[in-house]
């Protein structure tokens, strides 16, 4: 039987929030599991699937592997199956509301924070690559107490209102609740004798230069990932990643259309009428186009290849150029002249075509 999407398992949309994915997956947990539903292997079943939906889409990596290959990027190993793990996902929300298989959270890690850092860079660099050098603030662990919070030679001691349990039971109608212990947070632990260096926190605030490498042909919103580069994990727990997120400046001259670039060319009036010779600037350098005699305002000239290459693309785009006739000003009073005498010379439909089908429109509309 073929696996279901794990967005429709959740009843979430595909671009649902971690939050939102955790939301739904409480849900269906509370609903289905199996203390709440004896001998139902039904219930069962849709539980262990609930949950490891959860687990692959509330991982970043796992998710972007989902989303781009579907079951296939997902490790088959990792499928539903029970053994120990069976109900690790759900403790981890719901703090063992069901109690059994929790364990001791005195010695429990957690993974430290995703950052995000948005990028600017020209349209140049986006299209041949670049590597630049980014300053972030970050939390990283304290070396002075090694991420203990405690201050050099002494060690947390166990929390009093928990016992070191990282959590606290309350009875709420049939249920008995473990809940987060509210003095502790969860760590077991307390620290009488803080750090002096990270005042009890075990992590500490800091900037750290990285360098980054620009692949050529990204664009607005692509995403860099940089492993092991986010906040520093609480109790030794691994680092969170960092995120940099990709915008593209405005470019005086062009326009960026997925791997298309579009740009304005001002003609003459002259140029435009009896043809030539125009150059007109590419991303490579300049390049020359022959305009046509009786060319029009928004007459579109394409250049195969002139674009950009994305990312995930196998040939670069085009680069196309939208004609804008410029009508002449300061004008000396010899070139009125010449303008008055054309313009006497041109009264019918051979020379101004598009102004008498204009005309003959209104007509017709008039006269229906």
């Amino acid at each position: 039987m073929p696996k279901r999407d794990y967005y429709e398992v959740l009843g979430v949309a595909r671009n649902a929030s971690d939050e939102d994915i955790k939301k739904a997956y409480r849900k269906l947990a509370m609903k289905h599991h199996p203390d709440r539903n004896p001998d139902d292997k039904s219930a069962e079943d849709k539980f262990k699937e609930a949950k490891q939906a959860y687990e692959i889409l509330s991982d970043s990596d796992k998710r972007a592997a989902f989303d781009q290959f579907g079951h296939a990027g997902i490790d088959q190993q990792a499928g539903m199956g029970g053994g120990a793990g069976f109900s690790d996902s759900f403790s981890d929300i719901f703090g063992d509301i069901f109690g059994g298989g929790g364990g001791n959270r005195r010695d429990r890690v957690y993974r430290g924070a995703d950052l995000r850092y948005n990028l600017e860079i020209g349209l140049e660099e986006a299209a041949r690559g670049t590597e630049t050098k980014i300053r972030i603030p970050s939390l990283e662990g304290c070396g002075a107490c090694h991420g203990s919070g405690a201050k050099p030679g002494t060690q947390p001691t166990a929390c009093t209102t928990c016992g070191g349990h990282g959590q606290v039971r309350i009875q709420q109608g049939f249920f008995s609740v473990q809940q987060t212990c509210p003095r502790c947070s969860g760590t077991g632990k307390m620290v009488s004798d803080p750090c002096p260096t990270c005042h009890g926190e075990g992590r500490v605030k800091k900037h750290k230069t990285l360098s980054v490498k620009i692949p050529a042909g990204v664009d607005s919103g692509d995403r860099i990932r940089l492993g092991g580069e986010g906040e520093a994990g609480v109790n030794g727990g691994p680092a969170g990643d960092l995120y940099v997120v990709i915008h593209l400046k405005e470019h005086p001259v062009f326009k960026r259309d997925g791997d298309d670039l579009h740009c304005e060319m001002p003609i003459s009036f002259a140029t435009a009428a009896l043809g030539g010779d125009l150059e007109i600037p590419t991303l490579d350098g300049h390049a020359k186009i022959k305009i046509p005699s009786e060319t029009q305002t928004g007459k579109v000239f394409r250049l195969r290849g002139k674009g950009i290459k994305g990312v995930r693309s196998h040939a670069p785009g085009d680069l196309l150029c939208h004609m804008q006739i410029e009508t002449p000003v300061n004008l000396s009073e010899r070139q009125r002249e010449l303008l008055r005498e054309l313009e006497a010379l041109s009264p019918g439909r051979n020379n101004n075509p598009r102004a008498q089908s204009f005309m003959d429109k209104v007509k017709s509309f008039f006269n229906q």
